[in-house]
Parts: structure tokens; C-alpha cells; sequence
């Protein structure tokens, strides 16, 4: 990678003192399920934990991370997705109960700013895909009273009531169903995430939602042409919405060339029996051959930044942020490598011109704008309008 200077760096790190990163998507939650069957004392992320984690404690200090949505993702070919969903709540939980130093538990926007006077980290938790409520609005509302403070219509998979970006069209974007968990989440405060989703919800989502919606982790399909990305004419609606996109560093998402090597991979961990989003110490080794005999593309903080460029292009500085997705892939970008990278990525976009005002938008501000104004519509639709109590049976048939 071309290297950012260290006063470049020098100068980010300052800036994140102040204004450090919101960060939208984090899957440390399933990571510490699949590695220690969530044994905290096995995985003590209040030290260094390198070789088996993107993300600790030290790290996250050290690249300035001063809010984290942790993903309380399960996987959507889960039998029975909500018990294990419960799971990663508590893991959280037990996270927030051990660190209590450093991680601050955060429903609100206000909890956000104060955890930042406090110095500590402030958490928040996002959940994965629609599969998590188990066609329930009932159970959405659960997840909102537990902490969940924003939803992934989906997955990888369909939903019955909602289209994904990487599955067969099934419902055409949202089904009559799929619009009242977007008006329910509106009602209570929870932000209405659309990385994942095809197209078609997404300008669904836009046409439903009274709040601003977001991307927790994802680029620009200008750019990069993968499905997980989002197209112009959607970012051309944020402004609109005063909704948020987070750019992630996935390679796969991010560099057309490890889009195409990723496709190869993926097929190759299944020819050996792994699912593709494994990654477990013996599905690694099988990665790792097939990086021995057929060398990875390698993205750069160089190559996010192109995709903010544009996004900022497209969208306007008020509605980007950033959303790594650390510890749910097996491959980071050169520069990127953990959480403690954020600086290189504000170093080369500081190098690129970005100004400070600007960069305050992208690490802090955008995000804890976008989740008060949520707030804000659901303090007012709470005033006129009673939780919904409908069934997919009933709305779609």
C-alpha cells in the first residue's frame, strides 16, 4: 500500500481523541460463540488477543474507537434463530458486566455523549437479520426492550417479508409484513439497517420509513460491483431521509478483483465442507491453502477511502460513517488489519484533503445525529400510534 504520512497519522489520532469512531457493525459476539462457546475467561479481551481476534480492548483504544454497535448476529440457516440471537445478548451483557472500565452500555444518542466525557467505549448492539424476531413483531419489540437498538432486515438468506441482496427474488423488496416491522421499528427508536438487503428493499425501506435509515457496513456498487453494496440511486436518497452509510472494509466488498477470488474461495470451503462463513481454526487452514496455491488480492486503506470518496460524492459528508465488520471476515484490508487501524484510514482521507470538520462527521457526528433523530420519531409516532400487534398470516396471506 502506499504509505500515509506519520504526521497524517499523527493528526488523526488527535482527531480521534476528540471525535473518535462510531463503528457500525462488529461481530466479536459470534466469534467468542463459535471459538469459546462465549468462556470470556478463554478470550479476555481486556488484553491483546492477536492471534485469534480482530478485536480487544487495547486495540479499540488504541484505533480510537469511542462507540461500537456489537452485532448480535446469528446465522439465518439456524433451525431456531431467536434462543441463539437471546445468546449473543447476553453475551454483550456479560461484556459490558466484566469491563465495566472501559465499555459503557448506551441505548441513546445522550448515552453516547456521555460515555465519550467518561472515556469509555460506548456499546451498543445491532441484530443481523429479520430471522432474529422470527416473524413476531412481538419479539422486535423484545429485542428493543433488551438493548437492540438497530435491525438488519436481513441476512444472507430471504426473510419470508423482505428480499436479500445475495438470495433469489422472492418477495419483490418488502411483503405488507416487511413494511410493518420497518413502521414498528420507527415507533420504537430502532434504526431500520439495510446492508444485506437487495435493492428493492432498500427503496422500500426508503418509501416506508419516517426515520433516517442506515447501512451498518457497506460500500459503494460504483465502485466495487458486489450485491452487498449499495447503488447510487440509493445513496442519492439519504440526504432525504438524513439516513447514514457505513463504509466497510470487507476485500470482498470493497476490491473487484477479491470479489472474484472470494467467489473461488467460497467454493472451495464448501468442496471441503465448511460453510463459506467459517471461521473456525480448521476451516482457516483450509483458507489458507488455497491462499498458498492461488495469492489473495489485497485491499487497502487506499481502496476504502476510494469508496468514501464517492459516497461523499453521491451522498453528502452528513450521511457516511464507518462499519468494519472486524471479527466477520476472515480477510482485512492492508493498513486495516484490526481494530487498531481506524487512524491509517483517517490519515489517507486527511491526505486526500478531507478536512477536520468533515472527518468529525464520519467518525462521530453523522452517527450520533442520525440515532437522536430516531429517537426523536419515535417519541412522536409513540404519541399516535399503538404497537402493532400484526401477523405475517394476516398482512401477507
Amino acid at each position: 500500500m502506499t504509505a500515509v504520512s506519520s504526521v497524517s497519522v499523527a493528526a488523526a489520532r488527535e482527531l480521534l481523541r476528540e471525535f473518535p469512531v462510531v463503528d457500525g457493525h462488529n461481530d466479536l459476539p459470534w466469534a467468542l460463540r463459535e471459538q469459546v462457546r462465549y468462556d470470556l475467561g478463554a478470550r479476555d479481551i481486556g488484553r491483546h488477543q492477536n492471534a485469534h481476534l480482530h478485536t480487544d480492548i487495547p486495540r479499540l483504544r488504541e484505533g480510537g474507537v469511542g462507540a461500537q454497535y456489537w452485532s448480535v448476529f446469528v446465522r439465518s440457516d439456524l433451525p431456531d434463530p431467536v434462543p441463539a440471537t437471546l445468546e449473543q445478548i447476553d453475551c454483550v451483557r456479560q461484556l459490558l458486566a466484566r469491563y465495566p472500565a472501559d465499555l459503557a452500555p448506551a441505548l441513546t444518542a445522550a448515552d453516547m455523549e456521555t460515555a465519550r466525557r467518561d472515556g469509555r467505549i460506548a456499546s451498543l448492539m445491532g441484530a443481523e437479520g429479520g430471522h432474529s424476531i422470527g416473524d413476531s413483531l412481538g419479539t422486535l419489540r423484545g429485542l428493543y426492550a433488551l438493548g437492540v437498538r438497530y435491525m438488519t432486515l436481513t441476512h444472507n438468506h430471504n426473510v419470508a417479508w423482505a428480499d436479500s441482496a445475495t438470495d433469489e427474488p422472492n418477495v419483490g423488496g418488502l411483503s405488507a409484513f416487511g413494511r410493518e416491522v420497518v413502521r414498528e421499528m420507527n415507533r420504537l427508536g430502532m434504526l431500520v439497517d439495510l446492508s444485506h438487503v437487495a435493492p428493492t428493499t432498500m427503496r422500500d425501506a426508503l418509501d416506508t420509513s419516517s426515520a433516517p435509515v442506515i447501512f451498518s457496513h457497506s460500500s459503494s456498487r460504483a465502485v466495487c460491483e458486489h450485491p452487498r453494496n449499495i447503488p447510487d440511486d440509493v445513496l442519492e436518497r439519504l440526504p432525504a431521509n438524513g439516513g447514514l452509510a457505513m463504509a466497510t472494509f470487507v476485500p470482498k466488498f470493497v476490491l473487484q478483483a477479491a470479489v472474484d477470488w472470494t467467489a473461488a474461495a467460497d467454493d472451495n470451503m464448501r468442496a471441503h465442507g465448511f460453510h463459506h462463513l467459517d471461521t473456525t481454526a480448521e476451516a482457516m487452514k483450509v483458507h489458507r491453502a488455497f491462499e498458498e496455491r492461488t495469492p489473495r488480492p489485497i485491499a487497502t486503506a487506499a481502496t476504502v477511502a476510494d469508496h468514501l470518496d464517492h459516497m461523499r460524492e453521491v451522498a453528502g459528508i452528513d450521511h457516511l460513517g464507518i462499519g468494519g465488520d472486524y471479527d466477520g471476515t476472515a480477510f482485512t484490508p492492508d493498513g486495516l488489519n484490526d481494530v487498531s487501524g481506524y487512524p491509517n484510514l483517517i490519515a489517507e482521507l486527511l491526505d486526500r484533503g478531507w478536512s477536520t470538520s468533515d472527518l468529525a462527521k464520519l467518525t462521530w457526528k453523522n452517527a450520533v445525529r442520525v440515532l437522536g433523530a430516531a429517537e426523536d420519531v419515535a417519541r412522536h409516532l409513540q404519541e399516535t400510534r399503538e404497537p402493532s400487534n400484526a401477523t405475517i398470516e394476516e398482512l401477507d396471506g
